[in-house]
């Protein structure tokens, strides 16, 4: 039986992997896709305290090898359901199941994506899914936000101060983010706001974002943008289906929990993207880890 199972091997997950395994626990990190994450698509991180500038990548191996190190150990497969049992959880997989005493959900979101020809393609290219993580390489230069909630509003705003001019793309005739947040949105000086237009396409041009093709859904006209990167801001899907029976969700599938970490469950504890939070961003993430791993060690003393 393992002390404790992470359910994620994003930053939150690795964090808390590390903190738990220099608290001398025995911790197993389960991951169905890739160590690292959304970071992963971080063509550049320079906004994590004491790092100048490391690629996100690198982040994640480094990360990834310093909880390895620390004694933590790895199983890729998904996670397909977690059974409270007398000592603690049985965590079942697709291939076989562990058993811990405490359990860390760690499992992060997945960003909705627009579903346009080399979206993939070009993701760290002129692509983000992150306005605040990757603003600042667009600077001065003219981007376009996609959306109409208070991410996608709050995202051009934010560019708006860092980037010459911000192009906000919206399917409906109307915002959906509170009136005050519109009407700041309406009164920028460079922020253009398209109505009831959608993003036929990605321009590109070796490899990176030249300008987006947008439909007019009133006229049908199509019409060609330029700009250096676009940002899409259509929402999250957090990955907690195979935990709605065991904590409590809200209503856009989001883990119920406090910034200490507690889901209300004993034993177990969210950490990171997959929480309902706020503040999103790398150095959240981490912290989130640091945490839950110090509140599942507590709990764990508790037992004994």
């Amino acid at each position: 039986m393992y002390d404790i199972i992470i359910v994620g091997a994003g930053p939150a997950g690795l964090t808390a992997a590390l903190y738990a395994a220099r608290a001398g626990k025995k911790v197993l990190v389960a991951e169905r896709d890739n160590v690292g994450g959304q970071i992963l698509y971080a063509p550049m991180v320079e906004n994590f305290p004491s790092r100048m500038s490391v690629s996100g990548e690198t982040f994640a191996e480094q990360l990834f090898a310093q909880a390895e190190a620390t004694g933590a150990e790895f199983l890729y497969d998904e996670v397909t359901g977690v059974t409270r049992t007398e000592d603690g959880f049985t965590v079942s997989f697709t291939d076989g199941s562990e058993t811990c005493r405490a359990l860390i959900l760690a499992t992060g979101v997945v960003h909705r994506k627009l579903g346009v020809a080399n979206e993939e393609e070009l993701i760290g290219s002129g692509v983000s899914y992150c306005a605040t993580c990757d603003g600042a390489f667009y600077k001065g230069g003219d981007v376009a936000v996609i959306g109409g909630g208070n991410t996608a509003l709050g995202d051009a705003l934010f560019l708006s101060g860092i980037c010459r001019k911000v192009t906000l793309i919206h399917r409906r005739n109307l915002f959906r983010a509170p009136h005050a947040l519109a009407q700041r949105v309406e009164n920028a000086e460079n922020i253009e706001v398209l109505y009831s237009h959608t993003v036929e396409q990605l321009l590109s041009r070796d490899g990176a974002v030249t300008g987006i093709l947008v439909r007019s859904s009133e006229s049908g006209e199509t019409r060609k943008i330029p700009v250096d990167g676009v940002f899409v801001a259509v929402g999250r899907i957090p990955n907690n289906e195979a935990f709605r029976p065991l904590v409590m969700l809200d209503g856009s599938g989001y883990i119920l929990s406090g910034e200490d970490a507690i889901t209300g469950v004993p034993g177990v504890f969210a950490a990171g993207d997959c929480r309902k939070k706020t503040v999103r961003q790398l150095t959240t993430a981490v912290s989130d880890g640091t945490v839950a791993a110090i509140a599942a060690c507590d709990y764990l003393a508790g037992l004994e």
